[in-house]
């Protein structure tokens, strides 16, 4: 099949990719945030109604930034296979296996947090500073990917 067939496809990865990425940016943000809050020194505890509101804004965009992440694994296996009629033309694949992977294993850390698990605080913070790598890395080899489909 040709890049046109397949625009819309490409079209939903771009958009998905971007809002992923916004996505990452602001759970950074709303991360500080709830790490001000906890720890008292938030200079803004009248903003959003304290710590229970960013937590709960936090969550939003985790599960949305998966559902995105998701949306993102689908429409490559989808798109690959219509296009090459099988996995594996790039190092992308595998990039973006292990960016689900990392924010697979990101949401369950997130989830064991308030369970009193020692452990879940800092796997969450080290899989998500590992997750800016992987995003990059994803962000590069996907830019090589869609140079092929380009005229």
């Amino acid at each position: 099949m040709n890049l046109p067939d397949f625009i819309w496809l490409w079209k939903i990865a771009a958009w998905s990719m971007g809002l992923s990425l916004f996505a990452y940016l602001l759970l950074a943000v709303t991360g500080v945030w709830m790490f001000r809050e906890r720890t008292g020194t938030s200079s803004f505890p009248w903003f959003m109604g304290g710590r229970r509101n960013v937590r709960s804004l936090h969550y939003i965009i985790g599960i949305t930034m998966v559902s995105l992440v998701l949306l993102l694994l689908a429409v490559g296996i989808v798109g690959t296979l219509g296009h090459f009629g099988s996995l594996g033309h790039s190092s992308h694949l595998m990039a973006g296996l292990i960016v689900v992977g990392l924010v697979s294993l990101s949401a369950v850390s997130a989830i064991q947090i308030n369970t009193g698990s020692s452990w879940a605080r800092p796997a969450h913070i080290g899989v998500n500073i590992i997750l800016f790598g992987g995003f990059t890395w994803v962000s590069l080899t996907g830019w090589l990917v869609v140079q092929k489909y380009l005229p």
